[in-house]
């Protein structure tokens, strides 16, 4: 598993190691049951902050893609059916897409937001 973090970016340091991270599993990378590196050891790698890797996971454990067991640690969660995994590959390669084209989370947010609203109206 390679993460990198780009310091110069304008996307924080937690929500590009959530992104990496979401991507990877979201394309298999990363399969189901895969055990993560404990959140001290991926931030000592990175040279980031403790409470920045702990964001990206549970940010990660909240969309369903990581489960935490405890001393077990966190491992990639498995798929709940294969519609949710093709959703949450499109979602990966939506997020990473943002990212590459330098998109503000908030702006590539809203553009899904107006997406769903546009074909499921209220």
């Amino acid at each position: 598993m390679r993460i990198r973090i780009d310091q110069s970016s304008p996307v924080p340091p937690y929500e590009q190691v959530r992104g990496q991270l979401a991507g990877m599993i979201g394309d298999g990378r990363l399969p189901v049951g895969t055990r993560l590196p404990a959140v001290r050891q991926l931030a000592g790698d990175l040279g980031l902050a403790v409470n920045t890797v702990a964001r990206a996971y549970r940010e990660l454990e909240t969309a369903g893609l990581v489960e935490t067991r405890g001393r077990h640690g966190t491992v990639v969660a498995p798929g709940r059916d294969d519609a949710t995994d093709r959703l949450q590959r499109a979602a990966a390669e939506y997020a990473a897409e943002a990212v590459r084209l330098g998109v503000p989370r908030d702006r590539a947010l809203a553009l899904v937001r107006a997406a769903l609203d546009a074909t499921h109206p209220a």
